[in-house]
């Protein structure tokens, strides 16, 4: 069973603002016929067999807000129209066998990977991932940096105290265990405090 069949639209059928097929396994292709609706508010046509492409003239449905064509078997590449529906508010594309870049457009871009997502041969954003070649590209993890970067912190801190008790015994150490040497640095700290004092005397 296709969408929509090549019967001439009625005047009626042009004012339908919402159609839903959802889950109605229906197979064959979305018809170009299916852009003349133009009073189309919302389409649901997901969860079923459709194949072929999505309509090249989808763009001219500028009443459309809500678009959910996910789960199906559609390829080709999505249309650079679609870009142009200025009231798409709700976009799903997923699990279907889309490719090609996504079409650029601040509408298209501000939409979440998700709706996206199940095309493996769909690139560009939303989808950051997918590099221009349409292959999946390495998606950095900024996870080990993190911890890295923390574990320096915690070491810098651990080692302030090891670097406060070496340097008090390097200088303080000798002292201790040398009789010699303690009575000349007690006697040069003399000589400067007495120094100091008659230099603020004079």
């Amino acid at each position: 069973m296709s969408v929509v069949r090549g019967n001439e639209y009625n005047s009626t059928l042009g004012l339908l603002t919402g159609i839903d097929l959802s889950r109605n396994k229906l197979s064959g292709e979305i018809r170009e016929e299916l852009s003349t609706l133009h009073s189309l508010i919302f389409l649901n046509l997901s969860e079923n067999h459709l194949e072929g492409k999505i309509p090249m003239e989808i763009g001219s449905m500028k009443s459309l807000e809500s678009l959910d064509l996910s789960i199906n078997k559609l390829s080709g590449i999505i249309p650079q129209s679609i870009s142009s529906i200025s009231f798409l508010s709700y976009l799903n594309l997923s699990f279907n066998n889309l490719s090609g870049k996504i079409p650029t457009g601040t509408q298209i871009q501000a939409f979440s990977p998700l709706s996206f997502i199940g095309n493996h041969e769909l690139y560009g954003p939303p989808l950051n991932h997918i590099d221009e070649a349409g292959t999946e590209g390495p998606v950095q993890d900024h996870t080990d940096e993190d911890n890295s970067g923390s574990i320096d912190i915690k070491w810098f801190y651990a080692s302030m105290p090891l670097g406060f008790v070496v340097g008090f015994w390097a200088v303080l150490g000798p002292l201790a265990f040398n009789k010699a040497w303690r009575c000349t640095d007690f006697r040069f700290v003399d000589d400067m405090i007495i120094y100091k004092f008659l230099e603020w005397c004079m």
